[in-house]
Order: structure tokens, then sequence, then C-alpha cells
């Protein structure tokens, strides 16, 4: 048993108080569907507030539109004239369907050792976490060893405008001194073997493009011949990006990734081979897989209003993600594959981030971790999808996922993301707890 796991450090009150915490807060339904349609942040952001307030912290709520709310508070350090530490989370969740669900996915329920519920590990599992950690280190007088942010931001699942954006652009005078930050996908488990579990800390992430592809055709009746139709004309350029393989594409993460995985598992791993690499990593195996190239999904698609009418445009969105450095490079493809005859525009676009695993702030992750799990290593990746980390990084705050996550090997941890029975295992909340307090100790 570690030392924190005894109340020692401190941490056993916040370690029955975190799983309460993500239950209230999965049970605030914060579903973001992109146009301002779901119930918003508002309560989320006033539950948080609140729970900050009763431990003495001067919480402030910022509302970018209606129902549209950020909560963000700082804690006063031993030495404020350090640089600050940032610690970022957002309440907002995908929307998710009940009937989907082995449990109803807005009740926050126990089974199987595990919290159920949408946003258990994306992301109010590290809400909590953070909040159960702050209240007991303000209950006990403990303070951090340099000043720390709170942000707890709303709109991160459509891309932080009406979240951390609206805060950098409007209220950048809330993160004054802060050079660092840390956030979600980033600190979860992978176990090698009985003597070595990776954690995997993102140092990375892909750039975005959201996109909306649209063909212009001749409308006409649908009993008659036509050569050009919207539709057939965007079907093909949507099929050809569907199934085009992006080139793999080593980048500074990925080779220190797979050094540190050569490393750990005894043998060389060829990037020219990711298949091979790829098969040895269990359920981490689409996460890293993702982060190899540059990637364009459709999504969408729209055209027409009646069964013999053909319409004289057809539409379809597409999701693009691209690797730090390769921007030009997968626009360049994207024109190639869709076509003269398709125009494309963005309907969010936002750059990719890559940091160096070094410095003190990674040196805290490790020690926090190995204090609590002796076989831990901490590792870099790539995340393949974006954070509010993009907006911050306007700031010059360098950005980290650390977000801890000790995982059972069977648990299929990437697969939760967005997807049906999002669950969070109650001792792996508790781990985290302990590991984010020594974390913030040696910061």
């Amino acid at each position: 048993m570690s030392e924190s796991s005894t109340g020692k450090a401190g941490t056993g009150r916040a370690e029955q108080e975190v799983v309460d915490l993500c239950r209230d807060l999965i049970r605030i339904d914060t579903s973001n569907y992109g146009d301002h349609s779901g119930p918003g942040e508002r309560l989320a952001a006033e539950y948080v507030a609140e729970k900050l307030a009763e431990v003495g912290l001067e919480p402030q709520i910022f509302e970018s539109h209606k129902g549209r709310a950020s909560t963000v508070a700082r804690i006063e350090g031993e030495d404020p004239s350090r640089p600050a530490l940032l610690i970022h989370g957002h309440t907002d969740v995908v929307p998710a369907n009940a009937a989907d669900w082995t449990h109803d996915p807005f009740s926050g329920e126990i089974a199987d050792g595990c919290v159920w519920g949408r946003g258990a590990v994306d992301m109010k599992d590290m809400d909590a976490m953070t909040l159960a950690v702050v209240r007991e280190r303000m209950r006990s007088g403990r303070k951090p060893p340099r000043d720390i942010v709170l942000a707890f931001l709303a709109d991160e699942e459509a891309g932080g405008t009406y979240g951390a954006r609206y805060l950098v652009d409007n209220h950048p005078g809330l993160f004054e001194g802060v050079t660092e930050a840390i956030s979600e996908v980033g600190g979860f488990s992978f176990t090698v073997n009985e003597n070595l579990r990776l954690y995997l800390v993102e140092t990375a992430q892909k750039g975005m493009h959201w996109m909306k592809l649209t063909v212009d055709g001749t409308a006409g009746h649908g009993s008659m011949i036509h050569k050009d139709n919207a539709i057939t004309e965007l079907s093909e350029a949507v099929g050809r990006l569907g199934r085009h393989k992006f080139p793999v594409r080593v980048t500074k993460t990925l080779r220190h990734f797979l050094d540190e995985l050569s490393d750990a598992l005894g043998t060389e791993l060829d990037p020219e081979n990711m298949d091979e690499t790829l098969a040895k990593l269990g359920g981490i195996a689409k996460l890293i897989g993702a982060s190899l190239q540059n990637t364009a999904n459709p999504t969408q698609l729209g055209a027409g209003y009646k069964v013999n009418v053909i319409p004289g445009q057809a539409t379809a969105h597409v999701d693009g993600r691209y690797l730090p450095g390769y921007e030009e490079e997968f626009l360049a493809d994207l024109d190639r594959i869709l076509g003269p005859n398709v125009r494309r525009e963005d309907v969010h676009a936002d750059k990719a981030l890559e940091t160096t695993f070094d410095g003190a702030l990674v040196d805290a992750m490790q020690t926090a971790l190995v204090a609590e799990d002796p076989i831990a290593r901490a590792v870099p990746y790539m995340l393949s999808a974006g954070t509010d980390a993009k907006s911050f990084d306007d700031l010059g705050i360098r950005g980290f996922g650390f977000a801890p996550l000790k995982l059972p090997p069977e648990l299929d941890f990437a697969g939760m993301f967005h997807g049906v029975d999002e669950r969070v295992p109650v001792d792996g909340l508790q781990f985290g707890v302990r590991v984010l307090d020594r974390f913030i100790d040696h910061s």
C-alpha cells in the first residue's frame, strides 16, 4: 500500500469524494451538438464554482453565449513569483443515445467496479480528480509550490469557440504568468508485462481541418439522362477520399515513442513496418495508429429533396486531421484526390501542436507515477485529435495531456472516447487523485 493510500499524504478524503464528484458531473447533461441546441454547460459551471467556493476559493463564471459557461479560479502558491501552472478540463460531452447503452449515459451508475456515463473518460473523470485534490488541499491548508489556475471549460467538443478560445481572446489576464498546463487524454496506462507499465503522456496533437465539400451540377427531372449529376460526382470524390491511405510520417513524437517502446519491449521497432508494431500495442493501437499519418474521414452527406428531382448541388462534411509539419502536404493531397469539380471550404480549422518530452514538469509526472506504481514509466505520444491546449498555446502555454489513470489491461480505453458504455474504474479515479496530488507537490 502506498503512503498516500494510508491517508498520510492527505488524499484519503479526496479518494472517497472523487467518485461522488464524477457521478454528479455525469448526471449534469452537458451534451454539445455544436449548434447551441444542447442544454449548455451553465449548470456544470455553477456546480464546479460551488465546490471551489466551499473550500475558500473565489471562482468566476464566464458565459460566452446563453448557457455556455466556463469556471476559472486561481490558487495562490507558496512562491507566487514562479511561473504558474494551468490545470484545465472541459465539462461538455458529445451526445449519447441511451438506447445503445448498458446503463443510462447520464445516470453516473456504479457497476462492475466502474462509474458509467457519458464523460466518464472524456473528461469528467479528470474534472472530478482535479476538484477532489484541490478541495482536500484547501481544507488542509496545503499550498501548491506555485500558483495554479483552474479552468473548467465549455465547448471543447465543438472546437472550443465558446470556451477556451473565448477566454483566451477576451480574458487573457486570467492566465497571467502561466507557462505550462496539463489536461486530458494522457497519463493513462498500458501494461506491457508484470514488470512494466507504460503511461502515455500527450506531448503532441494533430491539426484540424473540419471541412465542407460542395459539388454543383444541373438540376432536372429524375427520369432523364444526366451526365452532370452533383450526387454522382460528389459520391465518387468522397469514396476516393474515404479509401485513401495517407503515407506514414515519422514525427519527432513518434520517433521518441518508438524508441521508448523498443527499449521497453527489448526489440527494435521499424517505423516502416507499423502494422507489426501496432499488433504489439493491444488496446492503445487505435490511438497510436491514428497518429502515424494524416487522415480525412467523411462524416456527413447531404443532397436532394425529392426522389424524382436531380438536385443542383450535393454536399459532404469531412473530419480532416494533419500531423505537425504536414499541413501543406495534407491540403495538396486533398485537392488532388477530390479533383477540380469539388469545392472545399473549412468549417473549423486549428493548428497542430508538438512539444518535447523533457523538463521539470515531465520529471514531476514520472516521480508521481512511480510513487504510486513502482513499475510505471512515462512515455510521450501524439493525440490524433485535439484539445483546448491549442487555444492556450496562443498565450505561450506549453501543454501536456496528463490525466493519470491506472487501467486494467482488458479495458478498451481508446474505444471509450465518444463510444457507447463509456466508463472509468473507481480505483482508477482514486489512483489518479493520488498521482495528481503528488504531481502538484513536485511541479
